[in-house]
């Protein structure tokens, strides 16, 4: 006969189906993890198959008794692995997965011996079933299953942002509701399978919300590394050639646009006198005193070994000011192995060169500064090539 029950089990198992498509044409899913995903549906589909033949058998006298005992016995062994199921889609590996399993696997072995011994099924004369004097042992093992259930999801929880953590609870609350209200009430409330159907829909789409945000941090921490320069922490050549490409045209430049080319002195020298980490030490200490004057005004870039650009809105008296400024603290420095901290610096104006793109006043600022460069060596009268 069909009734409400058997439709209720067969719109689950559709259900089912239908994740188990998504499963396979979600492409972020690693195959290991998609027959995971598999597994978990079709052993809840089995065991809510388990459960509805057991209540079609229920008073059935036509079938042995036997029949229905081992029938409510596999109910027994399924309905707990559905909960598993449900933490195996969570990918959770710890103390608590091992104790889960064992507690599965005892209660397989428990049933199975049950099946010979009636102490978890009793069937009377009318060939219906009811509880054997071993069923306690049962459900100690359910609400230790649903305990373990929770503890896992919690710890899945942690992993994500409150406002996840929100949603993943909803969805443990939403599952043990439909658990509890037929445990509860039992008879024509059949709503276990039905949650634990819904539950692993919802799981479905949490994983899905997840991995998406996983996939967006990563690509955010991968942008991240290319547009920094790995030494000094400020913009990378990557960051300046792309924003390079905003100014491609001179009417996207803005009014006070200005470009500011800057150059280490010395530090081949430095290199050859001190070795190569008090030169990275130089080229970090030229980023940061840029940096402390220049960050909060504009976008500072390293484009080379020694070489930097900086990106800024200011007047031409403004421009001057700040460079002199860093000129201050670059002689202020000091290091653990070379105290000398030079920067020749050249700078171009849109306000000055109105209708030239970024790439020509870089061009004009880089003359500039190798100028100021050719006047520090001159008057200090140290060799270019060293």
């Amino acid at each position: 006969m069909f009734d409400y029950y058997t439709a209720i089990i067969l719109m689950s198992w559709m259900e089912l189906g239908v994740l188990s498509i998504l499963v396979y044409e979600n492409n972020r899913i690693k195959k290991r993890d998609k027959a995971l995903f598999y597994c978990a549906y079709l052993l809840i589909a089995i065991s809510a198959l388990a459960e509805l033949i057991g209540l079609k058998l229920n008073g059935n006298m036509s079938v042995p008794s036997w029949v229905i005992v081992v029938v409510k016995s596999f109910d027994y062994v399924l309905t707990p692995l559905a909960g598993g199921a449900v933490i195996a889609q969570i990918k959770i590996r710890n103390k608590w997965t091992n104790a889960l399993l064992g507690i599965l696997c005892f209660n397989t072995l428990f049933q199975i011996i049950s099946v010979f011994t009636g102490w978890m099924t009793v069937i009377d004369d009318k060939n219906c079933y009811s509880h054997g004097p071993l069923y306690f042992i049962y459900m100690i093992v359910y609400i230790l299953i649903l305990a373990i259930v929770i503890i896992q999801f919690f710890i899945y929880g942690q992993s994500f942002s409150k406002s996840n953590r929100i949603s993943i609870n909803a969805i443990l609350l939403f599952i043990f509701t439909g658990i509890g209200l037929q445990e509860y009430f039992g008879g024509e409330i059949r709503t276990a399978y039905l949650a634990i159907t819904l539950g692993a829909t919802l799981l479905f789409i949490h994983y899905t919300e997840y991995s998406q945000i996983k996939s967006d941090d990563r690509i955010q921490e991968q942008k991240v590394l290319i547009t920094t320069d790995v030494l000094t922490g400020v913009g990378s050549r990557y960051a300046y050639v792309k924003q390079m490409k905003k100014y491609e045209s001179a009417d996207l430049i803005p009014k006070d646009f200005v470009t500011i080319l800057l150059d280490i002195n010395g530090l081949k020298r430095t290199n050859d006198d001190f070795g190569h980490d008090a030169g990275d030490e130089l080229i970090c200490a030229a980023a940061n005193c840029i940096n402390s004057v220049f960050a909060d005004k504009g976008s500072v870039y390293r484009i080379g070994g020694d070489e930097f650009v900086v990106f800024t809105e200011m007047s031409s008296s403004e421009t001057r000011k700040a460079l002199k400024k860093l000129d201050k603290e670059a002689a202020e420095w000091r290091g653990s192995k070379d105290n000398r901290l030079s920067i020749s610096s050249g700078f171009a104006t849109a306000v000055d060169n109105p209708g030239l793109t970024c790439e020509e006043l870089c061009r004009l600022a880089d003359e500039e500064m190798y100028e100021a460069k050719d006047e520090y060596y001159r008057k200090n009268k140290i060799e270019r090539r060293r």
